[in-house]
């Protein structure tokens, strides 16, 4: 088996490719910036979403492979990497060019996505979905929940801000979460990979078996037993904020993140042990995963040669 994993080098991109390697499957990384992988059973091939927007465009890959997993994205739109391009015409054009050779495609979006939603982020998002559904029915959308890992950026943000002696949470941020470990997300997205055709479903969702707000959330990731001050943030200040570092392109909070935090992204119930049965055991506790900022800096750099 081929398998190409775009984003291969990006949070959940990597534990995909680690995942496959695992179980003996040839992996091919697409990514922006295509360098040597310290892995010589991996190749990297420099691929663009934003530059490849008609099915057209990717007739060779879905000639080559027998998977293509899309696990790229931006927090941001940036220069000429816009939310249509990356999440709404390049997926469509792909899905278009495997439904023509038969290829499986997995496309990784996320829980939470609505179309009442104003930020760009999420109406492509959701947008992008409707299309490769459309173009390709045998495709499969994976809708994956918070992710928690020792290497992603808002997952850090979160664990950082978790140990402040005062949590500032947004007074609508009343939506459950479902936080997964990525590496599990990475363990089930490959299982989609392998496993035969006819089990594949047209979408899933994936989140732990916990679930939380995101006030308790903090609170689960906290190491000190002292437990912080709470501050109720009022939604209009929040909401400025996260225009402001959407401007300038800091800190993981986004208009489009406070817009996925008032509603609930938990696994519907059909779908609430799916992670279950894709790892073919229980998801790990959020508690089980705690990580102190020394062993995320040790572990990062051995994660990155992926």
């Amino acid at each position: 088996m081929k398998v190409l994993v775009l984003g291969g080098r990006g949070f959940i991109g990597r534990y995909v490719v680690r995942a496959l390697i695992a179980n003996g499957v040839d992996v091919s990384i697409g990514t922006r910036h295509a360098g040597a992988s310290s892995d010589d059973s991996i190749r990297e091939r420099e691929i663009r979403l934003h530059e490849r927007t008609n099915a057209e465009d990717w007739q060779g890959e879905a000639a080559e492979y027998d998977v293509i997993v899309n696990c790229a994205g931006i927090l941001r739109a940036r220069w000429k990497e816009t939310f249509q391009a990356v999440y709404l015409d390049a997926p469509i054009a792909i899905a278009t060019a495997c439904a023509k050779n038969n290829t499986r495609f997995i496309h990784v979006t996320a829980l939470g996505l609505h179309a009442a939603a104003s930020s760009g982020f999420i109406t492509a998002k959701l947008a992008g979905e409707i299309g490769i559904a459309a173009a390709n029915p045998a495709a499969c959308i994976v809708r994956p929940s918070l992710l928690d890992g020792i290497d992603g950026f808002g997952a850090r943000w979160l664990r950082r801000v978790a140990q402040w002696p005062v949590h500032f949470v947004p007074s609508d941020a009343l939506g459950r979460l479902a936080p997964l470990d990525v590496g599990e997300l990475g363990e089930a997205i490959a299982a989609l990979s392998m496993c035969d055709a006819s089990a594949v479903p047209a979408s899933v969702e994936l989140g732990g078996e916990q679930s939380f707000a995101m006030a308790e959330y903090l609170r689960a990731l906290r190491r000190n037993p002292q437990p912080a001050v709470q501050v109720t943030v009022p939604a209009w200040l929040v909401r400025c904020f996260a225009h402001l570092f959407d401007a300038f392109h800091v800190t993981p909070l986004s208009w489009g993140h406070q817009e996925l935090m008032r509603r609930d992204n938990v696994p519907c119930v059909a779908d609430g042990y799916a992670l279950r049965r894709w790892l073919g055991r229980a998801p790990s506790p959020v508690a089980l995963s705690r990580l102190t900022d020394k062993t995320v800096s040790e572990a990062l750099p051995a994660m990155r040669s992926v």
